[in-house]
C-alpha cells in the first residue's frame, strides 16, 4: 500500500529490466547496540514505514492507511485517523485536510502548519508557540497517504 524509496531514489540501484529503484529504508536502523534505534532480538526499532490498521469495537477491520513523510508519520497518523473516526469525513478528505507538524521532532520546536490552518496559528501564537505557515508547494513535506476504508458503515471505533 505504501510505496516509499526513503532519502529520494533510495538505494540508486535498478534491477534489470525492471525500471524501478529499490529502497533502503534500513538507513535509520543502527549497529550500535547502545543506540535506541539498534537492532536486536525482541525489539522494534523506529522505523517511518509505519502503515496501520484500525479495528472496530468487535474486533474487525475498519481501515488500512498510511501516511509517507518520515518523521511526520506518527503525527501524520493521528491526524488522518481522528479525520475518520471522529469527524468521520470520507477518506480523501481526511487525506486533503491541513496538517501541523513539530519541527525537529520536540514539543519546544517550532509548531509547523500547512495552509488553511492560518485561524489555529493565531491561537497557537497567543498560547506563546512558535508558528510556521508553510506554502502549497511545501506540503510534500506533510505526507502524502493512502487509506482503504471499510463501506459498510455500520462498524463502531
Amino acid at each position: 500500500m505504501v510505496n516509499s524509496n526513503y532519502q529520494g531514489f533510495g538505494t540508486g540501484i535498478v534491477p534489470a529490466g525492471c525500471g524501478f529503484t529499490l529502497q533502503n529504508r534500513g538507513a535509520g536502523f543502527s549497529h550500535d547496540h547502545t543506540h535506541p534505534n539498534a537492532l536486536a532480538p525482541r525489539k522494534r526499532p523506529y522505523h517511518t514505514i509505519i502503515p496501520a490498521m484500525a479495528t472496530d469495537l468487535a474486533g474487525g477491520l475498519r481501515a488500512t492507511f498510511g501516511v509517507m513523510g518520515g518523521m511526520m508519520q506518527p503525527p501524520g497518523h493521528l491526524q488522518v485517523a481522528a479525520s475518520l473516526f471522529y469527524d468521520q469525513v470520507d477518506p480523501q478528505a481526511a487525506l486533503d485536510r491541513p496538517r501541523f507538524q513539530l519541527a525537529g521532532g520536540s514539543s519546544a520546536g517550532i509548531v509547523r502548519l500547512e495552509p488553511g490552518m492560518e485561524g489555529v496559528a493565531a491561537g497557537l501564537r497567543a498560547r506563546g508557540h512558535v508558528v510556521e505557515m508553510t506554502s502549497q508547494q511545501e506540503r510534500s513535506g506533510f505526507g502524502l497517504g493512502q487509506v482503504i476504508l471499510r463501506a459498510d458503515g455500520d462498524a463502531k471505533l
